[in-house]
């Protein structure tokens, strides 16, 4: 097949430009003529239409996106399969999306939410986020491992727990420090990494952690802030270096961080809905914890960027999940089983890396997508 992606390109460090990276790469590898466009360049868009004349589009993003990665090439007579996550709440282009024969969703939570906001889930069909394993992969060389640790001033006898995000409040990191609190209880031979992006932000948000450290009498030093942007094999260097990854997400709809810290075969932490429950293995490859509560919307405000012609207040007969909370005492209990046995992180992050393999590399992703589309489309 001749296919088209859009996605944010040329790739960057934006999650979704990974997302499109690696299935072009996979769809490659699979003998597929391939080609990568930015979704919002309607005139280079346009030029690859007419050239390359693509059999498919996959359009890469939410359902915000819908106009630039679905109804653009649509208005060319060139079918298009958007591959979307989910943000926030579907507030428009319903007829549209209900009208599409194929929509791919990168997990089951994020297809539970397009159909709970009113898209048919008929022809809603998951496919995940893939990964690169010669970047992602069990590193077992220490003198590699050792000096980023140094540098973080992590002892090689301390347990590394890892969080990673544009800001890791959303990733559940203060939930994990409220865990590690109960943890230091019986074990202080700790120490959590919390690696976000040098933005505002990231930095607004962290204001809120670090009062929760002082609230909680944490010893400050035993919390760590990287704020830098990493390419995927610094953090793949980052991620093999940890003992432990937690992201007990707010609102995940996939969590490539958690497939990737697996592939490095690492134990994971996180929660029991959204993304995680289709990556994680409870038990096996990781520990879910419990939705200790929700936070939830009764309205919220509807904007041009959404599609509307001008900004207008949408009451929800249901409210809506802003966000989910972890149970805090299942995260300490899970974290504290981690740090207290080798054998056990050891164990799981063996199983994590073949589960990661089995399942999320890129190339399986990519025959998934193609699977889908000869079975939904031809």
């Amino acid at each position: 097949m001749k296919l088209l992606a859009l996605y944010p390109y040329p790739r960057s460090i934006d999650s979704i430009s990974l997302q499109g990276h690696y299935l072009v790469k996979g769809l490659k590898e699979l003998g597929h003529e391939v080609m990568s466009c930015d979704r919002n360049n309607d005139n280079e868009k346009k030029k690859i239409y007419e050239t390359f004349r693509p059999d498919v589009i996959i359009g890469i993003g939410c359902w915000r996106n819908l106009p630039e990665t679905v109804l653009h090439p649509n208005s060319f007579g060139i079918l298009a399969v958007p591959w979307f996550n989910a943000n926030g709440w579907v507030a428009n282009y319903h007829k549209e999306l209900n009208s599409l024969p194929l929509l791919a969703a990168t997990s089951n939570w994020v297809k539970s939410t397009y159909t709970r906001d009113g898209i048919k889930p008929d022809n809603i069909h998951v496919c995940p986020v893939g990964y690169d394993p010669e970047i992602f992969f069990p590193q077992i060389d220490r003198q590699k491992i050792n000096p980023i640790r140094k540098n973080l001033s992590i002892k090689e006898d301390e347990v590394m727990i890892l969080t990673v995000g544009g800001d890791v409040t959303s990733k559940g990191a203060q939930e994990m420090i409220k865990a590690l609190a109960k943890v230091n209880k019986q074990f202080k031979n700790w120490k959590y990494v919390l690696k976000t992006l040098p933005t505002f932000s990231a930095y607004d948000h962290g204001k809120n952690e670090i009062r929760l450290i002082e609230s909680l009498g944490l010893d400050k030093d035993k919390i760590i802030y990287v704020r830098e942007d990493y390419f995927p094999d610094k953090m793949a260097e980052l991620t093999q270096a940890c003992d432990i990854y937690a992201a007990p997400s707010r609102l995940e709809g996939f969590g490539m961080p958690q497939v990737e810290a697996m592939a490095c075969a690492k134990p994971v932490i996180s929660i029991n809905v959204g993304g995680p429950r289709d990556t994680i293995l409870h038990g096996k490859t990781g520990f879910l914890a419990d939705v200790a509560y929700e936070l939830k919307l009764n309205k919220e405000l509807a904007t041009k960027a959404m599609g509307f012609d001008q900004e207008k207040m949408i009451e929800f007969p249901i409210p809506k999940t802003f966000e989910y909370h972890a149970d805090i005492d299942q995260l300490a209990d899970f974290t504290l089983k981690l740090c207290l046995d080798k054998h056990l992180r050891d164990q799981m992050g063996k199983a994590a890396a073949q589960h990661a393999l089995e399942n999320f590399h890129y190339k399986t992703v990519a025959q998934r997508m193609v699977n889908l589309i000869q079975e939904k489309l031809f």
